[in-house]
């Protein structure tokens, strides 16, 4: 019963993980690789971080 007032610990996570992903595509939509590059990675950082999280 009282675990429907918890929150989520990926909600916060997966939010930004898609602000990532959209800022890395907005980048390489511009030309800049190197940011692209760079947000990609910690993109996927996060994405690991999440699924470590989740099989919890």
């Amino acid at each position: 019963m009282f675990g429907l007032f918890n929150k989520s610990p990926t909600k916060k996570l997966r939010k930004k993980l898609a602000q990532l992903q959209e800022k890395s595509m907005q980048a390489q939509r511009n030309g800049d690789i190197r940011t692209h590059s760079s947000l990609s990675a910690e993109a996927d950082e996060l994405w690991k971080e999440i699924q470590r999280l989740e099989s919890q």
